[in-house]
């Protein structure tokens, strides 16, 4: 019965597509998959960084794929990705930049398909607790939240610290997720400042409760911050998991890219529509407000850049000792052979 529903969607899905499907017959037919049930950790799935993997999963595209996908929703990028280390899920949803630091310690992760193409991240300093707030320097010995420890909102504050002369243990930093908890602790005056993605930000910004200090949410925002463009949020997993189960990526690709069309087009209402209602963090307006603010930072056809990956090792290295720019290979980091299949197939 599950079988013909799978198959019946998959048809379903082909006739829509139509001539763009007749195109690519061989890509219609990518083989069988070598895993249909797959578990996805993601670190704060209501985050519009994560939005691409949230629309592919409300409209049915994994499905369509043939796939059944399990999504456990943490606290943050480095959360979810323990779970695969530790190996309850698959795949990760989460920050490019995770697979090069992986690497530096000899762990080999691959992403394989990009849902954004700038981190969406803002840092804010809190308007209650530093009134008098002048510069970076004056968040020596300061509490600042973030999604989780190690994740990549830390690495942003990390990486905004460092420009100013400060080392990561000269501040405190705190896990707060990226939903309401995140709201909660700033507003109560558990922390100092927050680095954190959107809606949060815009939230907390639209009602003056934190002065912006360095924001990530515009291609513009992100090459003032880091240089250079900056990838954000794709699906990587373990490079043996990946060669293992090339049909099974290519699903997942497939699905995500689908997604990334999907928005290519879709209004602030269709949104609405999509996503759960708890994501809207109890203000529709300025959930939309966020999206407005957000929509260029989404990825188009989910190919990582070469330049953005360059551009994640020098940030990592430019504060983080550990990681030896010259020995890490960037091209083992990512691939983009499936986003390019996916790209072809649904002319994204």
């Amino acid at each position: 019965m599950n079988h013909f529903t799978v198959n019946r969607r998959t048809f379903a899905s082909a006739a829509a597509l139509g001539a763009a499907s007749l195109a690519f017959p061989a890509l219609r037919a990518q083989g069988k998959l070598e895993k249909t049930k797959i578990a996805l950790a993601v670190g704060g799935k209501a985050a519009f960084y994560y939005l691409p993997l949230t629309i592919s999963e409300q409209l049915g595209y994994f499905k369509a794929e043939g796939l059944e996908v399990e999504i456990s929703d943490f606290a943050g990028g480095a959360r979810a990705l323990q779970a695969v280390v530790g190996g309850s899920a698959d795949v990760v949803s989460g920050a490019y930049e995770h697979t090069i630091n992986l690497q530096s310690k000899n762990q080999m992760f691959q992403a394989f398909v990009l849902q954004g193409r700038a981190p969406q991240i803002a840092f804010g300093v809190s308007t209650k607790n530093m009134p008098n707030y002048k510069s970076v320097a004056d968040l020596r010995g300061k509490k600042i939240g973030v999604s989780a420890p190690g994740s990549s909102t830390n690495m942003m504050a990390n990486l905004v610290l460092s420009r100013a002369g400060l080392k990561p243990s000269d501040v405190s930093f705190i896990g707060v997720g990226t939903a309401a908890g995140a709201l909660a602790a700033l507003r109560s005056g558990q922390i100092d400042a927050m680095s954190n993605t959107d809606p949060v930000m815009t939230m907390l910004e639209q009602k003056g409760e934190v002065k912006i200090i360095s924001d990530t949410r515009t291609l513009k925002g992100t090459v003032d911050v880091f240089g250079g463009p900056m990838p954000a949020a794709c699906l990587y997993a373990p490079l043996d998991f990946i060669q293992k189960n090339p049909n099974t990526c290519q699903a997942l690709a497939n699905a995500i890219v689908h997604g990334l069309k999907w928005l290519q087009t879709a209004g602030p209402g269709d949104i609405i529509k999509t996503v759960p209602e708890n994501y809207l963090l109890g203000d529709r307006g300025l959930y939309l407000a966020s999206f407005n603010k957000v929509r260029d930072a989404i990825a188009l056809d989910g190919l990582i850049p070469e330049e953005g990956a360059r551009t994640a090792l020098k940030a990592l290295a430019s504060f983080d000792p550990s990681i030896k720019a010259d020995r890490i290979v960037l091209a083992k980091t990512y691939t983009n052979e499936f986003s390019r299949r996916a790209k072809d197939k649904f002319k994204a």
